[in-house]
């Protein structure tokens, strides 16, 4: 088998086989296909793409080419969620707790975040003393014992997607559904769940800007899930503006914590209680509307919160800065954003207030940027709101006074006003399932 063949069959439109794909993906792990050739293949698949059939093996052949973690140990059915990313998008720090306190275990490994997007690890980073980098027995016990955990991925996790994924990302073609899709699970697969929930952002905050290809990516990755027997679904959620109110990651744990208390805002707890109820459908709790009510119940009497103080604690971190979230360290500088005219907010670009953050210290530019774990933005009005001239639209946070000028300026450029309220985005566009897709909207 040559990988000049494989590259030219793709490129004439043909279907690789299941032999020609097991070829690339060890070869190009191996080292023995050069990066010129995986590029070249890549932007074939972007040009072609390829089958249902092609995607789930690319996804299998990816998964199989590092450490394969086996839950089987594990009592019970577990679940896990994926979120392609948001701007306060802090959902898995409310859901896992809130569905492990009713008996599913939660085995998560999430990612740090990079660009405008905030990732799950540096926010429970925010916590002192937690780690996130937990032994394979830990884990597992840590699950057994209290029903979740969220930690890094392993070293020798899916070696086939980091590579191919640092190469896409220099040679423009990210931008492919059959590349994300299996991207993304072979990472879910490889990671053990025998169940999988996909969060598919959708909107300025998003990787995928319309509703259509956030579906299209969402069916692709709920293929690849059933046809390697794991259940799977997916909700294309609204990223059109920041969820929640707090942007950054102690900021952030902060809101968590408000929102399992039942004083979160209104959209992330709308967000993690539809989350939470499809993880738990899916685990075979009841149907969607009465899971909904289970997770609205362990809001309200405290089990999420407990539980999510339990994960703390069991990950070395101080538990009493989730009951009390004032002993946060607070930024030094800060600085309001007053609005410079009256009128309705009609626009507030999520992406440009993710990378506003960003400027200020709360996310990297590049990776092995070092985070400021207090830095972040406060929004006191969203798209929507009427504000008076002089009204305080959100406050910027930062442990670098020099820093707030640009955090600012790019702050700034995410507004839009006008003279009439707008129509919002809803915060659910549609549910995709083995069954089909369910629009909302």
């Amino acid at each position: 088998m040559r990988m000049y063949d494989v590259i030219e069959k793709k490129r004439d439109g043909g279907e690789l086989t299941d032999a020609e794909i097991d070829y690339f993906v060890s070869g190009y792990v191996a080292g023995d296909i050069p990066d010129y050739q995986a590029s070249a293949l890549a932007m074939a698949i972007f040009y072609k793409g390829m089958t249902a059939h092609e995607t789930a093996h690319l996804t299998m052949a990816m998964a199989e080419s590092g450490d394969m973690m086996d839950l089987s140990a594990i009592p019970g059915i577990k679940v896990d969620k994926h979120s392609t990313g948001g701007v306060g998008d802090k959902t898995t720090l409310v859901v896992g707790p809130l569905v492990a306190s009713l008996g599913v275990k939660v085995a998560k490994m999430s990612g740090r975040g990079l660009g405008h997007t905030g990732g799950t690890l540096d926010k429970l980073e925010a916590i002192p003393g937690l780690s996130i980098e937990i032994s394979e027995p830990d884990f597992f016990k840590q699950v057994s014992e209290i029903g979740v955990a969220v930690a890094g991925q392993t070293g020798n996790l899916v070696p086939a997607d980091k590579k191919l994924y640092a190469l896409r990302d220099v040679t423009a073609t990210v931008d492919s559904v059959p590349l994300i899709a299996s991207s993304i699970m072979s990472k879910k697969i490889a990671s053990g769940s025998d169940c999988i929930l996909l969060d598919v952002k959708c909107g300025s905050g998003a990787f995928m800007k319309d509703v259509d290809s956030a579906i299209e990516l969402a069916d692709a990755m709920v293929s690849i899930g059933e046809h390697v027997g794991r259940t799977t679904a997916a909700l294309i959620t609204g990223m059109d503006r920041p969820l929640g109110k707090n942007v950054g990651n102690s900021l952030e744990v902060i809101e968590a914590v408000a929102t399992l208390k039942g004083e979160g805002p209104e959209d992330l707890t709308d967000v993690c209680v539809e989350l939470a109820a499809n993880m738990l459908n899916l685990a075979g709790k009841g149907s969607i509307e009465n899971c909904r009510k289970l997770a609205r119940q362990q809001i309200a009497n405290g089990e999420g919160l407990a539980k999510l103080a339990q994960m703390v604690k069991a990950q070395g971190g101080t538990d009493e800065v989730i009951f009390d979230t004032t002993k946060f360290e607070a930024a030094p500088f800060r600085r309001d954003i007053v609005a410079e005219t009256s009128g309705y907010i009609t626009s507030m670009n999520a992406e440009l207030v993710g990378i506003s953050s960003v400027a200020l210290g709360a996310g990297r530019e590049k990776k092995g940027d070092p985070i400021d774990p207090a830095a972040g933005i406060i929004l006191e009005r969203k798209t929507g709101d009427y504000v008076e001239k002089g009204d305080v639209i959100a406050t910027l946070l930062t442990g670098d006074e020099s820093r707030l000028d640009e955090g600012e300026r790019i702050f700034r450029e995410a507004l839009v006003f006008g003279e009439n309220a707008p129509e919002l985005e809803p915060l659910f566009f549609a549910r995709v399932s083995k069954d089909g897709v369910e629009r909302f909207a």
